[in-house]
């Protein structure tokens, strides 16, 4: 209760605020979700679920205060998957942050998106149904709280870049002394290829620090996308041992006429997860590596609305003691909007 008392109040100073500037604020937002079912699991008392579901709400404010600095506030509202509990739908702050712009650089403080999968997710297009592959495996985060610089090296903007120093925390408070390091560097030669390389350090509590890798390339048109990704990442245990883990991505979107497109995705993950049981809407088994293969097509309605069926199925490897696990399979009907 007292949350959504906070989140009235916010949005009613919000929107005061906004009602007394002549300008330089702007609401915007979108939400999606499914009617799911779940035709095979490995976890077979998930079996024949099916239902409605919010997977993501955005409610965002913009606002320019001069020509060179800005601000945003985002919250999110999430509904995790689970089987054994009904979980409400609850607001957090998802961005909170001060911008600073000059010429083609920019300095930003605050709740911002790390680089981690940024340019990935914008050029796979399909965030409404599906994370991309770090971020599905938990294997990084979308935001965390410290200070952040993006700009292009040259006038051309061929040549970009992005770094971030912060808690390591998410958007979470921080409670250790650990923080991250994350780099991006972008080439675009011309307007259909992309390239990027990324790195970052995670520095935890005690010998358990995390190294990533990644690689990403992809070319972009009028009337197709396609995308491949290769990431490692390395997980200290203890000061003598680590384990490693490796996923290579590929997609292929398109564009059928002006109201339809499809999309096709494939994730291999090397190894077992073992975090898999905890990834929301999509469970994986954690005891053997997988494959997991996207099916989609994509009606749009109208311009801000679209209606996306689609098919997530998952094939496990053997596990390591030879034992086979059932494949999983959910039948989704996507639901997307959003505002301006």
């Amino acid at each position: 209760m007292e949350k959504t008392y906070l989140v009235l109040l916010l949005t009613f100073l919000i929107t005061t605020f906004n009602n007394a500037q002549d300008s330089g604020g702007r609401f915007s937002g979108y939400m999606f979700g499914d009617y799911y079912y779940v035709v095979n699991n490995h976890d077979q008392s998930l079996i024949d679920l099916h239902g409605y579901q919010f997977r993501r709400i955005y409610f965002t404010y913009d606002y320019n205060i001069d020509n060179a600095w800005s601000t945003r506030l985002r919250l999110e509202m999430s509904n995790e998957f689970g089987e054994d509990q009904a979980i409400k739908i609850s607001p957090f702050v998802k961005d909170a942050y001060l911008k600073y712009k000059t010429g083609l650089q920019s300095i930003i403080l605050g709740i911002s998106p790390t680089p981690t999968w940024k340019t990935v997710e914008k050029t796979w297009g399909y965030r409404s149904v599906e994370k991309t592959p770090l971020d599905l495996q938990k294997m990084g985060s979308s935001r965390d709280f410290g200070l952040a610089a993006h700009g292009y090296f040259n006038s051309s903007k061929t040549f970009g870049y992005s770094v971030m120093f912060s808690n390591g925390s998410s958007n979470k408070q921080e409670i250790d002394k650990g923080k991250s390091g994350m780099v991006s560097l972008r080439w675009k030669p011309n307007n259909e290829f992309i390239f990027e390389v990324y790195g970052d350090y995670a520095d935890k509590v005690g010998a358990t620090d995390w190294i990533t890798l990644q690689g990403f390339a992809a070319y972009v048109s009028k009337n197709f996308r396609v995308g491949l990704q290769y990431a490692n990442q390395t997980r200290e245990i203890d000061e003598a041992t680590s384990d490693n883990f490796n996923i290579v991505s590929a997609f292929f979107t398109g564009k059928i006429n002006q109201n339809f497109g499809y999309l096709l995705r494939a994730d291999k993950m090397f190894e077992a997860n073992p975090k898999g049981e905890e990834i929301a809407f999509i469970p994986f088994s954690k005891d053997a590596a997988s494959t997991l293969l996207i099916l989609g097509l994509d009606w749009t309605l109208i311009k801000e609305v679209s209606l996306i069926p689609n098919i997530e199925y998952v094939l496990y490897d053997k596990t390591d003691l030879g034992e086979t696990i059932e494949n999983d399979m959910f039948a989704r009907l996507t639901f997307f909007w959003k505002f301006k």
